[in-house]
């Protein structure tokens, strides 16, 4: 029998594989905020449902910008380079997920107290690692279309690899936030490293540019 992963390497994808991707992507992301609000109204988010909201947003944030990053590997591995194509959907969802765990914590949390948002930002380590995740995801979406890349040209790819720094902070936040069990934050971390590693020449040709435009000649 022929090894499938082979004869997946054979098999060039086309335009209609791609949108078959994105479909599915597009399904299972409705799917898990579907399951969201049945688990909202049938009071299935625990005994504090407002940490069970914050934290079923924030994983689920977590684990599509993940698998955002991974997609180039498995790509570069089975030589299906229009695999990539699917990149910016992830993308996408990885900051809605983001989105929908900030404004969690501004509606229920902080009651709109955008003072006092202001003030746990600075005071609390966790929550200043998050906010600077959150606005590298933030520049990631507004600049993910095709005008966006023409109009930065060379300096859209150096922005985009700010989301060597987002997915190393993002289960940072997580470690930090936890105040018992830190098992799963942890093998975030260690899922986080790997996935540099997949991308260590690509990090450390970006690296260095990030010293030199914050240290610019005199």
């Amino acid at each position: 029998m022929q090894n499938p992963i082979l004869s997946l390497k054979k098999l060039k994808l086309k335009p209609g594989h791609i949108t078959v991707f994105k479909t599915v992507i597009h399904l299972v992301s409705l799917s898990f905020f579907a399951l969201l609000i049945f688990k909202v109204l049938s009071e299935q988010l625990g005994a504090d449902p407002v940490q069970g909201l914050s934290h079923f947003t924030g994983k689920a944030a977590l684990n599509t910008l993940f698998l955002t990053l991974l997609i180039s590997p498995i790509a570069k591995w089975w030589k299906q380079g229009a695999l990539v194509k699917v990149r910016r959907v992830l993308g996408l969802y990885s900051f809605f997920w983001a989105a929908t765990h900030l404004l969690v914590y501004i509606l229920l949390d902080l009651n709109l107290n955008w003072s006092l948002l202001a003030s746990e930002i600075a005071e609390r380590p966790y929550l200043t690692v998050g906010a600077v995740c959150w606005l590298i995801l933030f520049a990631l979406a507004v600049t993910s279309t095709q005008g966006m890349q023409r109009r930065l040209g060379k300096r859209w790819q150096q922005l985009h690899y700010w989301v060597y720094l987002a997915v190393i902070l993002a289960p940072v936040h997580y470690y930090w936030s936890v105040k018992s069990d830190i098992s799963e934050p942890a093998l975030y971390l260690i899922g986080a490293l790997i996935l540099l590693g997949f991308r260590r020449k690509t990090f450390k040709r970006w690296l260095p540019g990030v010293f030199t435009q914050a240290s610019p000649e005199t």
